[in-house]
């Protein structure tokens, strides 16, 4: 039995059929457009869920979100937390130090000796030791 559990404007309904044709968008936001065009034409909570492998309380989630925030609820809210200190740039200036021949008078890099170095090239203002170690473990290094 096909219930209506969502209607979408016209307006809306185009947004996000071009969206979901268009195939660049992430799983994320492409589950939740998919999401919402099948409540709208009909589908049942618990087929929409199935389609797109989420959870029944997660389209619940979407469908009660839509009224008051419309399309806007298909991409993440900017969470909280610690801003990033360190981008990308400054990672791979690090780790393509830490792959460098070490200075004269020693074997092999030392987690503080890179810190040292990547203050002193400017790099970053600051650097400890334990996040050069954090950094390479992240990469294919053997550095850690």
């Amino acid at each position: 039995m096909l219930k209506s559990h969502l209607q979408l404007n016209d307006a809306d309904r185009s947004t996000l059929e071009s969206l979901v044709s268009k195939g660049t968008l992430s799983v994320k936001v492409y589950k939740r457009a998919t999401a919402l065009l099948k409540l709208d034409q009909g589908h049942t909570l618990q087929s929409v869920a199935a389609l797109v492998e989420v959870n029944y309380n997660t389209v619940t989630t979407w469908r009660d979100r839509y009224p008051d925030e419309g399309l806007a609820l298909l991409y993440d809210k900017p969470r909280s937390g610690r801003p990033v200190q360190i981008d990308g740039t400054q990672r791979a200036q690090i780790t393509a130090l830490a792959c460098s021949t070490p200075p004269e008078g020693y074997a092999q890099w030392s987690l503080r000796l890179l810190a040292d170095k990547a203050v002193e090239l400017n790099f970053v203002g600051h650097l400890s030791h334990n996040h050069v170690g954090q950094i390479l473990k992240k990469t294919n290094s053997s550095r850690t």
